[in-house]
């Protein structure tokens, strides 16, 4: 008995994918075991030493990191973190009795670890004129990341037992916020659910769609392991593991759904099940490790705007990124050797049932928006441009106790001292004075008389020729009048101060501190951005050898970041739909567009590179963006539809900064896959034609060759040399 010439295996050299699938689908086993023992062992290990995560928003070069240098240069007790101890009785807080129990209180809070003094209410400026609200300050020996939790909930505690007949006591300030925030609560839960759900309706079935949810839980879990276990040597901020969870779900299901949508299609067209998963493999795995490529490279490109916890972040979501695609290439493929043939008795029954022929529901979509593709590429436009007007407005900066839930003991003390010691109490500037006295209280003069300060607290000496002087402007922490007069005090005020004096003034604290990274980050972003587009437009380029598609790409996906940007200014920002209003956090927009691009590139990549395989089989741009459409559009809305449910929950945390963040994803994904990847890229296609295609000559033969998938990929090849087992042939010997 003899092969056909028709049935004669490829004799081309198998690709690097199509290697990687057949040595994970022949040696499943081997495969599923090492991933087992990577989760585990990361996860012992983790929990065995714990984790070390702390915040750094330093800005080295910035005034406000100068001035805290300085403070713990020279007088390194006062550049520790403080808690303000907020009292209020109706009757006021100066009868013996309330003072006694407040001082008792006192007493035993300096007492506490942590705590290097106390400052009574009763000493200085530390009660209203009312003289129903007042406040003590508690100085710590360090900044809010150095100061165990636990011990900040003891002074919490303390403070709690002077409570009572009529005496109110609530607590404030950064140690206090970061001992109440909780994590993502039950949202990584609630989009696991509802991501399971979408892909039963997809699949029909139980075990096919659990396959990407597992490999989103085996990724995610030993990223977040290896990123505990980098704490203890590298400063990454406390927010990063929820927000590992956040994009690690979504893009492990992304990713795992793109390749086994893939391999159904495979057996849908009836081939055999270990070639099915190695095709997919060779083309899907591609887009994967394209996509992935993409958000890693944004992401480490945040390493370089050299923001403090944001390199941290960035490091830690661009692992979590690299270790999703490495399961999806390696755990999938031995996932399908193991349950493939259940999934393929599913496959038979669709077929038996008449239901093989994927596809025609979206032909028909696709014919309908060819027809009318200038409607169906302006208005969506329209649309989309519409949304993303408001990022130009958009206020970058922190969100402060003011924020909070009104249940907070943050918030409620945020609100007593704005009531009783005016709106700019919770942000006040910190104005270092390295000079004699005299220029100290020249400095606070010019200070005071200027438009928008409160208050100039008198000078207080803190080490030798240095001096504090406490300015509470007139308006809130978080409006643009006090960052306007941050900005009027360093350009005008002081400097003539300075050059008539000799000495030097910095302005400090929180407040300026979030002028000075806001300004940092609108800065550095223009750069970032061109720079995250240009290379993968030119990657494209080299992927498609086209010219016009590329620019599609790039500028579509930018627009996309920008409505979600757009959406979350108008939601957080101007408080629609009856959040809390307050800036939006400034690292959270680099973070989403890093992230957000990359996956819309994947999606449009998955999309355009079907439409590129039918381009160079029938040379005919309509019918290429009829098949590409009609064998992805499917897969693409439900990826995007299980993307966005799952950041979408993440609506449900209680951080706002991770609220901020699955609405911004969520938004940019729904964008993308339902107006971007279903109206107006199909429909700018069909307008150009051929000319979508078109690379001038020079550069085709200038650039190389970098295929989405092998050339033969489709087709039988001898991709391992060990012959398959008995039970994964099924093509009969022809004699």
């Amino acid at each position: 008995m003899t092969r056909s010439s028709a049935d004669a295996p490829s004799t081309r050299r198998p690709s690097a994918f199509e290697r990687l699938g057949g040595w994970a689908y022949r040696r499943r086993w081997i495969a599923v075991v090492l991933w087992v023992l990577v989760l585990a062992g990361v996860t012992v290990a983790a929990q065995a030493v714990g984790s070390d995560y702390r915040n750094d928003f330093s800005l080295p070069g910035t005034e406000s990191q100068k001035s805290l240098d300085l403070l713990e240069e020279r007088a390194p007790v006062q550049s520790g973190e403080s808690i303000q101890i907020v009292f209020e009785r109706e009757t006021g807080l100066r009868d013996p009795g309330t003072q006694g129990r407040i001082e008792v209180m006192l007493a035993e809070v300096k007492e506490l670890p942590h705590v290097a003094g106390v400052q009574s209410p009763y000493e200085g400026y530390g009660i209203s004129e009312q003289g129903t609200i007042g406040y003590a300050t508690v100085a710590l020996d360090g900044q809010a990341a150095d100061v165990p939790t636990d011990d900040v909930r003891k002074i919490i505690d303390a403070a709690g037992e002077a409570e009572g007949e009529g005496l109110r006591v609530e607590l404030g300030g950064a140690p206090i916020r970061a001992a109440q925030e909780g994590g993502g609560g039950g949202a990584e839960f609630a989009g696991m659910i509802a991501a399971l759900v979408i892909m039963v309706i997809l699949f029909g079935s139980i075990v096919a769609a659990s396959l990407p949810l597992v490999i989103a839980i085996f990724a995610v879990g030993s990223a977040i392991g290896l990123i505990g276990l980098a704490s203890h040597v590298a400063t990454i901020a406390d927010f990063t593991a929820p927000l590992m969870m956040l994009v690690g779900l979504g893009v492990g299901i992304d990713y795992a759904l793109l390749i086994f949508s893939r391999y159904r299609s495979e057996l849908l067209k009836g081939v055999e099940r270990r070639q099915a998963a190695i095709n997919a493999q060779d083309t899907a795995g591609r887009t994967v490790f394209f996509a992935g490529c993409t958000v890693i490279l944004a992401l480490i490109g945040l390493v370089v705007l050299g923001l403090g916890s944001l390199q941290g972040v960035a490091v830690a979501v661009a692992m979590t990124v690299l270790v999703t695609m490495l399961s999806s290439l390696t755990l999938l493929p031995a996932l399908l050797s193991i349950v493939g043939g259940r999934i393929e008795k599913g496959v038979q029954k669709r077929l038996a049932k008449g239901r093989g022929a994927e596809g025609a529901q979206w032909r028909r979509w696709v014919t309908w928006v060819q027809k009318y593709r200038w409607l169906n590429a302006l208005v969506p436009l329209g649309i989309l441009v519409a949304l993303a007007v408001p990022v130009v407005n958009m206020n970058l900066g922190f969100a402060d106790a003011g924020n909070d839930p009104e249940s907070t003991h943050s918030r409620q003390a945020y609100d007593l001292l704005a009531e009783g010691f005016g709106p700019g109490f919770n942000g006040p500037l910190i104005v270092l004075a390295d000079g004699s006295p005299e220029d100290a209280a020249r400095a606070q003069s010019a200070i005071a008389s200027t438009e928008g300060v409160a208050t100039a607290v008198p000078p207080n000496a803190i080490g030798e020729n240095l001096s504090l002087i406490i300015v509470l402007p007139e308006s809130k922490p978080q409006d643009q009048e006090t960052m306007d007069l941050v900005d009027r005090l360093r350009e005008n005020v002081l400097p003539p101060v300075a050059e008539e004096t000799g000495a030097r003034y910095l302005i400090g604290g929180s407040t300026a501190a979030t002028v000075d990274f806001s300004e940092a980050v609108a800065a550095k972003m223009p750069i970032f951005v061109l720079v995250v587009v240009g290379l993968s437009t030119l990657l494209l380029v080299l992927v498609f050898r086209s010219l016009l598609i590329p620019l599609f790409a790039a500028v579509l996906n930018v627009l996309s970041v920008g409505v979600a940007l757009g959406v979350m200014t108008l939601v957080f920002q101007d408080g629609r739909l009856g959040v809390e209003p307050g800036p939006i956090e400034a690292y959270v927009p680099v973070m989403i567009f890093a992230v957000a691009f990359g996956l819309s590139m994947d999606y449009q990549v998955f999309l355009l590179s079907r439409m590129q395989e039918e381009w160079e089989r029938s040379k005919d741009p309509t019918e290429a963006i009829r098949e590409g459409i009609a064998t992805t559009g499917k897969v693409v809305t439900a990826a995007g539809a299980i993307m966005v449910v799952v950041f979408a929950a993440f609506m449900l945390s209680p951080t706002r900064m991770l609220q901020q963040f699955g609405l911004g994803l969520a938004v940019a994904i729904l964008a993308d896959a339902l107006l971007i990847g279903c109206l107006i890229l199909p429909a700018l296609m069909q307008i150009f034609g051929r000319k979508a295609w078109w690379l001038p000559r020079l550069l085709r033969r200038a650039l190389p060759r970098v295929a989405l998938e092998h050339p033969g990929a489709g087709a039988d090849a001898d991709v391992d040399a060990e012959e398959p087992t008995r039970e994964e042939v099924r093509e009969p010997v022809r004699v």
